[in-house]
């Protein structure tokens, strides 16, 4: 059997598998290697090769890499519950971004004490360095395994499995799990972990059905990585949107409105800021702005398909005793917005933007703060053109969200998903569509991977993946084309030959949802804002009352050149005020004294705790307006 290995052609016997290759090759990389790839597979390193083909080796930097030791991890976390926990009940174990889970079903809640004793059962489990060791049984075999292990949950995803489905288990010492894989050679690969947190979760996500207990944990190949992810994990509950949006006075999620955000007045600031840059770069970039109305009748949802398929996640009513639906998204308004008229060739493509509100019934125990919420704003935008225009709208596209990006400070990356299972429409058109979006990033030189089969069932997509400044990733913004939405309400325009044609539709966002756009701000920045996206830019605070008439003089010359400025002229010590405001994460605190009500002057404190006497007020502006126009993430003057 010919394979493959590091760019050599080299012959093993049929049914060899990757560990066995690693040990013949290179002794140091077999300590690093968690899985492999075969023929662009993912294998893992015990799996038996039984064609010829091409094999590379995967380390813990390898992001699917890290999902095969984080997954071994949850069968290692099993294992331990089950050891200290025995009558528990499993249900399911997946890895997950920066981690893993695994569900059970216990009498009582676990305990921090039940937990911490669960974590030093996994570390004994690991140290003891088991091989993990596939098998797999006939179905009817299967179920009697579980039913001896009175695991009903397993035997109840046993029996939604096809009947043709490969029935696999692992097992690791004594403990034995219903299992898909892929898996780590052994456990001792885990060298380092750590249980976070404890929740409750329905099976199968349902609400009518048992609560079970989901313990979160996360595990690397390195102890420094761990310990450097903890602390990302304490700074993040810091950063936490939801308590800096109530401490800085920005928003609110209250009882009476589970999943509707009341935005508070600095909190509306931080907004407006967002919706006029918005404005100012649609504008500049040619798109028309639209409205489409909240509520919209059932007949349009039934064109859409939202109403067949979408329909649990839809708030409805009646009006005239007549169905209508409160629209959970902003398309087919935007779609009869641009079919109120007819259209030429010459005449597109035609952009139209909306800062549209929808509303969607999100389970309770979904919902997140501004992440996840029932009504939000989209940024949504609308392009319909002609074939041969996707690729230069894509690139525009593409270009408005990457000038957004940079100016916020999030790094990204592209990824490009293809054609699902359930799609729709032509082999032709999806062929077109797919060239059409990876010509348009090709042409720009844009790094990007590809997501097969996740695309829209309507056409595929371009995602934008955030980076923040703990290096967590947020799906933001999307350019999304539209093979379907055409054709269910028989869009056209009149081509060059007189005849009609149907249009290409780009569906795309940058911001995604205002709300949640919000939140991502707060904990990348921390509540810390750069001065142009600041609610408070200055806070201009007095030592004694005889300078308060200087330091109202100065907010009314602050003001008039557009800077957003408050007083602080309380009795009390300057040391509290300043405090106070640092608190408060305000840029600026201008202190003015006897002196520099005298002079015209102002001493400058940052919230860092950076200060600067003695500072003309007239310079200090100037500094300000145009550190303000820059809408720069750093400080572009010293102090």
């Amino acid at each position: 059997m010919n394979i493959k290995v590091n760019g050599e052609n080299k012959q093993y016997d049929l049914g060899i598998n990757a560990l066995d290759i690693l040990t013949q090759l290179d002794s140091e990389l077999k300590k690093t290697a968690i899985a492999a790839r075969f023929n662009g597979e993912l294998v893992e390193l015990m799996q038996p090769l039984e064609t010829d083909g091409e094999l590379s080796f995967l380390s813990f930097s390898d992001d699917e890499a890290k999902r095969v030791l984080r997954h071994t991890a949850s069968h290692v976390l099993a294992s331990a519950v089950k050891n200290v926990v025995p009558e528990a009940k499993l249900a399911i174990g997946p890895a997950i971004e920066h981690g893993f889970y695994y569900d059970f079903d216990v009498d009582e809640p676990f305990t921090p004490e039940i937990l911490a004793k669960i974590e030093k059962e996994m570390k004994r489990i690991i140290k003891k360095n088991d091989r993990e060791v596939r098998f797999t049984l006939p179905r009817d075999e299967a179920i009697a395994f579980m039913q001896e292990k009175d695991e009903p949950y397993k035997i109840e995803l046993i029996e939604s499995l096809p009947e043709d489905e490969v029935i696999s288990f692992y097992q690791q010492g004594d403990f034995v799990d219903l299992c898909a894989g892929p898996h780590l050679p052994n456990t001792g690969r885990i060298k380092a972990l750590k249980l976070t947190s404890v929740a409750g979760a329905y099976w199968h996500g349902d609400e009518k059905q048992k609560m079970l207990q989901r313990i979160y944990g996360t595990a690397f190949t390195d102890k420094a990585d761990l310990e450097a992810y903890l602390t990302m994990i304490e700074e993040a509950k810091k950063r936490d949107h939801r308590k800096l949006g109530r401490e800085l006075d920005l928003f609110d999620i209250l009882d009476e409105g589970p999943g509707f955000p009341f935005f508070y007045p600095k909190g509306m600031v931080l907004r407006n800021i967002l919706e006029n840059y918005w404005h100012e770069i649609h504008e500049q970039a040619g798109y028309e702005e639209v409205k489409t109305p909240i509520i919209l009748s059932r007949t349009l949802w039934e064109t859409s398909g939202h109403w067949d398929h979408y329909r649990d996640n839809m708030y409805v009513t009646k009006i005239d005793d007549a169905d209508y639906a409160i629209k959970p998204m902003n398309c087919p308004g935007g779609i009869l917005a641009f079919k109120r008229r007819k259209w030429s060739y010459r005449d597109l493509p035609q952009r139209l933007a909306e800062l549209g509100l929808v509303h969607r019934h999100e389970k309770s125990g979904t919902l997140h703060g501004l992440m996840r919420v029932r009504c939000f704003t989209q940024d949504d935008a609308h392009i319909f053109c002609t074939e041969d225009q996707i690729k230069q709208e894509v690139i525009g596209i593409y270009q408005l969200a990457d000038s957004v990006y940079k100016t916020f400070g999030f790094p990204y990356k592209i990824e490009l998903s293809t054609r699902p299972e359930n799609s729709v429409g032509s082999d032709k058109l999806w062929e077109l569509s797919t060239k059409a979006l990876k010509d348009a990033l090709d042409e720009m030189g844009v790094p990007y991977t590809i997501n097969e089969g996740d695309g829209a069932f309507y056409g595929p997509k371009i995602d934008f993946h955030l980076r923040d400044s703990l290096g967590r990733s947020w799906q933001c913004g999307t350019i999304q084309l539209d093979m379907n939405m055409p054709e269910l309400f028989d869009l056209s325009y009149i081509g060059a030959d007189g005849e009609k044609h149907r249009p290409i539709m780009l569906h795309r966002v940058v911001y995604g949802s205002m709300e949640r756009f919000i939140g991502i701000l707060i904990e990348h920045f921390g509540g810390a804002f750069p001065l142009w996206l600041s609610p408070v830019q200055a806070k201009i605070m007095t030592i004694t009352q005889r300078a308060d008439a200087a330091a109202i003089a100065l907010q009314e010359k602050m003001k008039q050149r557009g800077l957003r400025v408050e007083l602080d002229l309380r009795n009390e010590k300057i040391g509290f005020k300043v405090r106070e405001a640092q608190m408060m994460k305000i840029p600026y605190m201008l202190i003015i004294g006897d002196r520099e009500a005298e002079e015209g002057s102002v001493s400058i404190r940052t919230r860092k705790g950076e200060t600067v006497n003695d500072y003309s007020q007239d310079e200090m502006i100037e500094l300000l307006v145009a550190e303000n126009a820059s809408r720069s993430t750093e400080r572009n003057w010293g102090i």
